[in-house]
């Protein structure tokens, strides 16, 4: 047989049975493949991130999409994406009229995936993807609430903000995403710190 020809290599791997030895070698060549995705795709996003921060990514499905666009629905305008992995979630927004559509990310590759996705949804010059650290700013809820204006949303997805009250969730487990009005936190928030000052409980 000619080891070159491809044809032949398929006809003869498919009349052979595969032994215990075929199989642990498909289950090292996998390993082997997991290793070299999380080593060249997902760690360059890791090296620079606190250890106590560093949570794995995982692609958002269309479960959470779909969910984070109903949190955002009779909304318009400008939306921005941290953290925004593959992209797929500035993509679905701009679709459903949102523009601006930025995301920002800091892992290279991600950043690649995210715009081959704008480029072969036609969207390339319409949606934008930025390198950006957000580790570098050591407190996101405080930089957001002096920022945002009050009719502003963030809606994050997985892993809640830790000192906002939301104003709406929807979905389970790994789909879950939270909403915080920024008007409403602000106001939670300021209610929080005269309590604190009167020597009421906050609850």
């Amino acid at each position: 047989m000619d080891q070159d020809d491809p044809g032949e290599a398929m006809t003869e791997l498919q009349e052979r049975s595969i032994g215990g030895l075929g199989v642990m070698q498909l289950a090292v060549g996998a390993g082997l493949f997991v290793y070299a995705v999380w080593a060249g795709f997902l760690m360059p996003g890791f090296r620079r991130v606190p250890l106590k921060l560093q949570v794995p990514y995982v692609p958002a499905n269309k479960r959470q999409v779909q969910n984070v666009l109903n949190l955002l629905q009779g909304r318009s305008g400008k939306i921005v994406d941290l953290g925004s992995g593959d992209g797929r979630i500035v993509l679905a927004a701009y679709r459903r009229g949102f523009y601006p559509a930025v995301g920002y990310e800091l892992n290279p590759w991600l950043l690649r995936l995210s715009r081959l996705h704008a480029w072969r949804a036609g969207c390339a010059q319409r949606v934008c993807y930025l390198k950006e650290d957000l580790w570098k700013l050591s407190l996101l809820e405080t930089k957001l609430l002096a920022e945002l204006p009050n009719e502003a949303r963030v809606i994050s997805g997985r892993f809640p903000f830790p000192n906002w009250e939301p104003t709406a969730t929807i979905g389970e487990g790994l789909d879950k995403v939270w909403a915080y009005d920024v008007g409403h936190v602000r106001q939670t928030m300021a209610e929080r710190a005269a309590a604190f000052e009167q020597g009421t409980p906050v609850v």
